[in-house]
């Protein structure tokens, strides 16, 4: 996935895409001390609406509070940030965008606590992330980082290995994605996704308890599903479960809402995304542009 563009905010202002640079000495690049967000813009045939802009941003400071590490600018200035890195490049398409916080100082020292930090928000096209009739996906031998061992519930750069891990395994063995459990042998996650299974109607995801990341679209399904009558329940998941369940499906920024037809080689369902799954992908893809006044809090217009 080649990913450019014009323009990106760089501490403050509009940078040319190829002047948007740091130092190898920078803390961040050596530790993982960087802090990012993943956020979708869906243009609607007449404006780009940045799907759940305030949410992404709360996440962010929280994250960085976790982290111990200063954000140098306020929630609103982060949300313009995000708004005018996509405005500078006139994007009329779907798009993908990318703000994040990181350990600027030049040093190899830990304690992170006086060190200055950086904010740069990029954004670019982008399209469907997984392939939208359904996915293979494999358990794979990772297993997801333990809350006692690192904040999981932060978006912090340097845990994302677990997942980079976790995917490169997957897809090594021909699959398109990994699923990870957790120490005590749970299903827990996708590398970057939360998981749903659907049973006799009923919609079933690991509680945020166990080692997850409180996912913004997971937050947005359980919304919806309860606005449309479908009941859903945080509980452990077993591998056993997966394999039985009726429907399977991931939800992420950017997977959206994707099936899963496969699991280790066992088909899920009829290997088709099931009347669950294709209800919820259906209302979520209208909620995201913008086509439902009931959820218009969600949708911040970029033009």
């Amino acid at each position: 996935m080649r990913v450019q563009a014009q323009y990106v905010w760089f501490d403050g202002k509009i940078t040319k895409w190829e002047d948007a640079k740091i130092h190898i000495a920078t803390h961040a690049l050596h530790y993982g001390t960087s802090i990012f967000e993943g956020l979708r813009g869906y243009w609607n045939g007449e404006n780009l609406l940045i799907f759940r802009l305030n949410e992404h941003v709360e996440r962010m400071f929280k994250s960085a509070k976790i982290l111990g590490v200063k954000v140098p600018y306020t929630q609103q200035e982060v949300r313009n940030a995000i708004i005018e890195a996509v405005r500078a490049n006139n994007f009329k398409e779907d798009v993908y965008i990318r703000p994040i916080l990181f350990v600027s100082t030049q040093t190899v020292a830990l304690d992170v606590r006086d060190l200055d930090t950086s904010l740069a928000v990029f954004a670019f096209p982008f399209g469907k992330y997984l392939p939208p009739g359904g996915i293979r996906a494999a358990v794979v031998s990772w297993r997801r980082v333990h809350n006692t061992m690192l904040p999981v519930m932060a978006k912090i750069g340097g845990i994302y290995v677990n997942s980079v891990l976790a995917l490169t395994e997957a897809r090594s063995r021909g699959y398109d994605e990994a699923l990870l459990a957790d120490i005590n042998g749970y299903v827990v996650e996708g590398s970057g996704e939360n998981v749903f299974v659907a049973r006799n109607g009923a919609l079933y995801t690991p509680p945020v308890h166990q080692s997850i990341l409180e996912g913004i679209t997971r937050d947005t399904v359980i919304t919806l599903c309860k606005d449309i009558g479908i009941k859903v329940e945080e509980k452990p998941i077993t591998r056993e479960e997966l394999y039985t369940a009726d429907e399977v499906f991931l939800v992420g920024t950017a997977a959206e809402v994707t099936p899963v037809i496969e699991v280790d080689g066992r088909a899920i369902g009829d290997r088709k995304p099931g009347p669950i799954t294709t209800k919820i992908a259906t209302l979520y893809a209208d909620v995201v542009r913008g086509r439902i006044e009931k959820y218009s809090r969600w949708v911040t217009p970029v033009y």
